[in-house]
This record gives structure tokens, sequence and C-alpha cells, in this order.
């Protein structure tokens, strides 16, 4: 019993802080302690377990497989209990605390920051932390309650307990080099685009957005010629402002902070074709999460 109550949030930080280091001595540094009682901890630790968790040379530290998995483990149950104490105090305090918020690339240059100028008017007991990361694996932090929220652009799975609120809705549009023969055009059908290479969402990574610029495509009479893939809006965008080739893009794509891109409306069925930001949380998420989704998700004039 004793080494069951042994396994303490410092016993972990410390590991993890060797493990980060590299070296017991700067972990130790780092810790603001000496490097015995360190290396007693550790030692303490892989006895708890039965394991050798580091493999000490003259060089360093430097985890074994069996530490690896750990300190990853170790990672997620420091993240889970930070999140649970937030979340505990949100609750008996009212909206004051910490809120964690996962995100994907590209919303931060268009929702984010309007989502944390409501926060800041709204909600000025709240502090947001930031977590940037693919949209999978933020749905998953948000699933093992790591994460309070999340802003994902048309999720098409959500793991089991998670909901989902649609905060921005927005048209795609054509994507083309801003030197490209049809950039000053305002507006085509996307059927002038049946001879260009495409830079195509990865349909692991993008599913919705893949799907539907096969479909709108299809509806335009012509199959894409996909030249590449790419896993992240940006990376479609960089394609295009490289004047690789053409791609279908959210409208929202023109606040990001490149040149040599210009977007194009689609006339016909294909111009109305649209992609959404969500909001995911989970179902039995706390009050604070309700009413900040509240003030963030409110009614919205549709864009036209």
């Amino acid at each position: 019993m004793a080494d069951d109550i042994a396994l303490s949030r410092r016993l972990l930080e410390q590991f993890l802080a060797v493990v980060r280091e590299g070296h017991f001595g700067r972990a130790a540094e780092r810790l603001g302690m000496s490097q015995p009682p360190l290396s007693q901890s550790i030692q303490r630790l892989e006895r708890m377990l039965g394991v050798r968790l580091l493999e000490r040379g003259p060089g360093g530290a430097k985890p074994t497989a069996a530490g690896e998995v750990f300190a990853a483990d170790a990672q997620r149950l420091l993240d889970l209990q930070t999140a649970a104490v937030a979340r505990v105090r949100r609750v008996a305090g009212g909206v004051e605390g910490d809120i964690r918020i996962g995100y994907v690339s590209l919303l931060s240059h268009l929702h984010l920051p309007a989502m944390l100028r409501t926060v800041a008017e709204e909600l000025p007991g709240l502090r947001v932390q930031l977590h940037h990361g693919a949209a999978e694996a933020v749905a998953d932090l948000v699933r093992t309650g790591a994460l309070d929220l999340a802003f994902v652009r048309d999720p098409a799975r959500l793991p089991a307990g998670l909901v989902s609120t649609v905060v921005a809705t927005e048209r795609i549009q054509a994507a083309v080099p801003e030197t490209h023969r049809l950039a000053t055009a305002g507006e085509i059908a996307l059927a002038q685009l049946r001879d260009e290479d495409f830079a195509m969402p990865d349909p692991t990574a993008l599913p919705v957005l893949a799907e539907q610029v096969h479909l709108a495509c299809h509806r335009a009479g012509f199959t894409p010629r996909g030249l590449v893939l790419a896993d992240d809006l940006s990376g479609l965008f960089s394609y295009v402002a490289a004047g690789l080739c053409v791609s279908l893009l959210p409208e929202g794509v023109q606040h990001f902070a490149a040149d040599g891109v210009t977007l194009l409306a689609l006339r016909g069925d294909a111009g109305l074709l649209d992609t959404t930001v969500q909001a995911i949380r989970r179902a039995d998420a706390d009050p604070t999460v309700t009413r900040l989704l509240e003030a963030v998700a409110g009614p919205r004039p549709r864009r036209t």
C-alpha cells in the first residue's frame, strides 16, 4: 500500500523531467532539487513497477521501451488530473478558472480570435489554455477529458460520448494561383477547372472535404486530377500559393497570412457546398463549457 501511495504527481513529474532532459543533473536543476534524491525517487519508481524505465550511461539517461510507454501514460495522467481540478473549481466557483481548448490549423486565423474576444468580454473569469493539433487528436483529448472543448472543421465521426455544435458555416470556393488565367474572373463554373491539376484533401485526415471536392467535381462533369494530397488546409493552400495547382477550399482561408492565392466563387450547385466549424465537447461537460458555447455559438446570420 505504501508503494501505491508513493505513485504521486510529484514522482511522475520527476520521472518525466529526467525523460525530457535526458540527464539526471539537468532534471534535478529543473526541478529545484539535488541529484541524489532524484535518483533515489526514480529507483523507487522502478522497484514499484518492477521494470527498468531508464538506461543510465556516462552521457545521461534515456527511456527504455517500457519507459517510453510509461512516460506517455504518465503525461496523460497528469493532464487529466489538471483538467479534473480545473473543472471542479469552475463548477464550484461559477465561471472562474481554467478551460482547455483544442483547435486545428487555420481556425486560429479567423474563428479562434473571435472566440477569445467573446470569452474576454462575457466570461472574464475564465483563463483559456490553447492546444493545437490534428482533428482526430484533439477530439480524442476531449473524449478522455484532457481538453474541455475543441474547434474542428466538419468532424466526420465523433468518438462515443462527444457532441458537437456548429459555430460557423463557410462556402467552398475555388482556390487558384494569383497568376492563373481565371484569377480575375471573380466567379466561375467549376467545370472551367476540369483540365487543371488539383491539390486534394487527404481522405483520412479531411474526409468530409475530400468527399465534397469529389462530389462537386462529379456534378460539374469531371473527375479531379489529383496532383498532390495534403492533410490540412494550410497544406492545400500552400500548394496553390506555389502556383502548382488549384484546389477547393473554405472561403475562410482568405484570412491565411500568405500571398499568391485567389479565391473564386462557384456558380451553380457546386457553389452551394458548405463547410462547417464545429465545437465538440463531452456529453457530460460542465456548465462552464456550455455557457462558453452559448456565448460563442449564438445566433449568427448566414454568410452570403
